[in-house]
C-alpha cells in the first residue's frame, strides 16, 4: 500500500510538469485559437467527461483500478503528443476529446488507491502532499520554460510528452487495491449505487459548491491570468516568473490538513468560499500589476488547500462498495457546473475580461451560501 502511495506520488510529479503551463492560453492562440474557441474546447470536455464519468466508473470497478489507471496513464502520453502537434481549433479540440477519456477514466480512481492504501485518518494529508508534488512538477517545468525555452512554445510541449510518458511507464507498477471480479462474488447494482450516492445529505448542493470553486481557480489561474497580467502591461519574463510563485503557492496543499485542524473546518469552508470572491472582485477593478499578482497568488494558495479537503469529504460521503463509481457520480455534477461556468467565463471574458471577474466573484459567493446550506444538513464538518 505505501508503495501505491509512493508511484503515485512520483506520477502527480510527472503530470504536474506541463512545461507549456505559463503559456497556455498564448500557445493556443499563437495556434489560431481565439480565447472563446479555448473556453468551448473546455466546455465541450466538460460534457464528454459528463457522458464518460459513470461508465468509466463502472468499469474501474470491474476490472480494478490498477488496470484503469494504466490504460488512462497511456492514453494521457497519447494526447499530449496530440498537443505537441495541434494546430487550430481542430486541433485541440481532439486533444482535448482524448482528455476528456482520461479524466473521466482517472476521476475517483487515483484518489481512491490514495484512500484505500493510506486510510481514512491520514488520507487528507495524502491528499495534500499528491496534490503539492502535482504542483512541484509544475514549479520545476515552469523554472526550465523561463529560464531555458523562451518562446520555443513547441519544445515546451515536445518536453511535456517525455515527462507524461514517463509516468506512463510508472503505472505499471501500481499495486491493485480494488478486489477483483473473481474475489467480489455479489455486485451492488448501478441502480443501487446511484440511489446510495444521491442519497448523502446535502450531497448535491456541496458538489454544486465545488464546481463552483474549482472552476473558478481553473479558469482565472489556467487562462485568464494571462490576459490580466498582459492587461497590465506584463512582459513573457514577468508572467513566467509570477507563474512560478504562483506554482510555488500550490505546494502549499500539504499543510490543508492542519490549517483545517487549527481553523476548524466550518471556517476553514467560509475562507476557501471568500478568498477567491475577493481575489476576482480586485482582479475586475485593478489595472494594476502588482495587485493582479497579488490575487492571483491568493486564488492559487486559496484551492491548494481547498482541494484535499474537499476530496476527503467527498470520499467520507461515499456509502457504496463500488467506489470509483459513487465519485465518477459526483465528477458528473462538478463538470456539469464547469461547463456553465466556463462558457460564461469564455462569454464574458471575450467581451470584457473584467465582467468574467465579476463572475468569478459572484460564484465564489455562491458556494459560500451553499456550503452553509450543506453543512446544516450534514455533521462532517
Amino acid at each position: 500500500m505505501k508503495r501505491n502511495i509512493y508511484l503515485l506520488y512520483a506520477m502527480a510529479f510527472l503530470q504536474g510538469m506541463v512545461f507549456y503551463g505559463a503559456i497556455a492560453t498564448l500557445y493556443r492562440q499563437a495556434q489560431g485559437v481565439t480565447i472563446f474557441q479555448i473556453t468551448l474546447i473546455e466546455s465541450i470536455s466538460y460534457a464528454l467527461c459528463i457522458a464518460l464519468e459513470v461508465p468509466w466508473g463502472v468499469v474501474a470497478d470491474r476490472i480494478g483500478y490498477k488496470r484503469t489507471m494504466v490504460v488512462c496513464c497511456w492514453l494521457y502520453f497519447l494526447s499530449k503528443i496530440v498537443f505537441w502537434q495541434a494546430t487550430g481549433f481542430g486541433g485541440f479540440l481532439v486533444e482535448r476529446v482524448l482528455l476528456s477519456v482520461v479524466v473521466a477514466g482517472l476521476s475517483g480512481v487515483d484518489t481512491s488507491i490514495l484512500y484505500l492504501s493510506a486510510g481514512p485518518e491520514h488520507s487528507q494529508h495524502v491528499f495534500g502532499v499528491y496534490n503539492s508534488l502535482g504542483m512541484a512538477g509544475l514549479l520545476a517545468a515552469s523554472a526550465v520554460y523561463t529560464l531555458f525555452i523562451g518562446e520555443n512554445y513547441r519544445l515546451a510541449a515536445l518536453l511535456t510528452v517525455f515527462s507524461y510518458g514517463a509516468a506512463a511507464l510508472l503505472s505499471l507498477a501500481l499495486a491493485e487495491v480494488h478486489p477483483t471480479p473473481e474475489k467480489a462474488e455479489a455486485r451492488e447494482p448501478f441502480a443501487a449505487t446511484l440511489r446510495a450516492t444521491l442519497a448523502a445529505p446535502g450531497l448535491l448542493v456541496f458538489l454544486i459548491a465545488v464546481g463552483l470553486l474549482t472552476e473558478v481557480h481553473q479558469t482565472v489561474t489556467v487562462f485568464l491570468n494571462q490576459l490580466q497580467y498582459e492587461r497590465c502591461g506584463m512582459n513573457s519574463t514577468a508572467i513566467g516568473g509570477a507563474f512560478i510563485a504562483a506554482t510555488l503557492l500550490g505546494l502549499c496543499g500539504v499543510w490543508s490538513a492542519a490549517v483545517t485542524r487549527r481553523t476548524g473546518a466550518k471556517r476553514a469552508a467560509r475562507l476557501f468560499c471568500l478568498v477567491p470572491a475577493l481575489a476576482c472582485a480586485v482582479l475586475a477593478f485593478t489595472d494594476r500589476a502588482l495587485l493582479s499578482v497579488g490575487s492571483i497568488w491568493l486564488l492559487q494558495l486559496s484551492n491548494s488547500l481547498f482541494q484535499p479537503f474537499q476530496a476527503q469529504l467527498q470520499n467520507r460521503q461515499v456509502r457504496t462498495q463500488n467506489r470509483a463509481t459513487a465519485l465518477s457520480i459526483h465528477a458528473m455534477i462538478i463538470d456539469g457546473m464547469a461547463i456553465i461556468g466556463n462558457l460564461a467565463f469564455g462569454a464574458l471574458a471575450q467581451w470584457d475580461l473584467r465582467l468574467a471577474f465579476v463572475f468569478g466573484a459572484a460564484a465564489g459567493l455562491m458556494a459560500l451560501v451553499l456550503l452553509g446550506y450543506w453543512w446544516r444538513r450534514t455533521n462532517l464538518v
